[in-house]
């Protein structure tokens, strides 16, 4: 990149044309996550939670939406903490009205957790504005742009959540394909593994 380059310095990566591109993205995402960053503190304080009580109302939400009775232990996994842990920020969230937790249909040792008509009418009041000017940024485009972003947006989460390394794949099919190229070999992940 030249002094003149409207691009950020890229530390990381070669001068070549396409590690030029490709450093130009990752700065957009890096200001996208910043924005994002942002709105997540004013829900935050819009509705008195922090970052863990949001993410349970969002991932009951998700649950109420697809039919699926959600468990304690079922946000323990999902966020990562103990069951203990889980057990007070349920009873924080039980307790400012934003959950209940019932006795479950067929297992008595069990309680299901879902969000109350508060919780909801809160999200949907606080959250509906941005949803909507989110959405809107999606109008207009095409198929193939459609394709092209989440494809990108997918092999971007596979490389950040290191799900290759784990399963020693590879995140980007486009990779996978040069490696071939380079290294003779012809096996090529599958789509759902991009």
């Amino acid at each position: 990149m030249t002094a003149e380059s409207t691009s950020p310095p890229s530390y990381w990566y070669s001068e070549s044309t396409e590690d030029e591109r490709g450093a130009r993205i990752m700065e957009a995402m890096r200001a996208y996550r910043a924005a994002e960053m942002t709105m997540r503190r004013r829900t935050q304080d819009s509705m008195a939670m922090g970052e863990n009580e949001l993410l349970v109302l969002r991932y009951l939400t998700r649950a109420t939406g697809t039919g699926r009775e959600v468990t304690p232990i079922d946000l323990a996994r999902h966020l990562g903490v103990s069951t203990a842990s889980m057990t007070a920020l349920l009873d924080r969230l039980e307790r400012s009205g934003h959950l209940r937790r019932d006795p479950h249909p067929t297992d008595r040792r069990k309680v299901v957790v879902s969000t109350t008509d508060h919780a909801d009418d809160e999200m949907r009041e606080t959250l509906a504005a941005m949803h909507a000017r989110m959405m809107q940024a999606t109008r207009g485009m095409s198929e193939s742009e459609t394709v092209a972003v989440t494809s990108f947006l997918q092999r971007m989460r596979c490389a950040v959540a290191e799900i290759c390394d784990v399963e020693e794949r590879r995140c980007c099919p486009r990779a996978a394909a040069l490696s071939a190229t380079t290294s003779g070999a012809t096996d090529q992940i599958p789509p759902a593994a991009a």
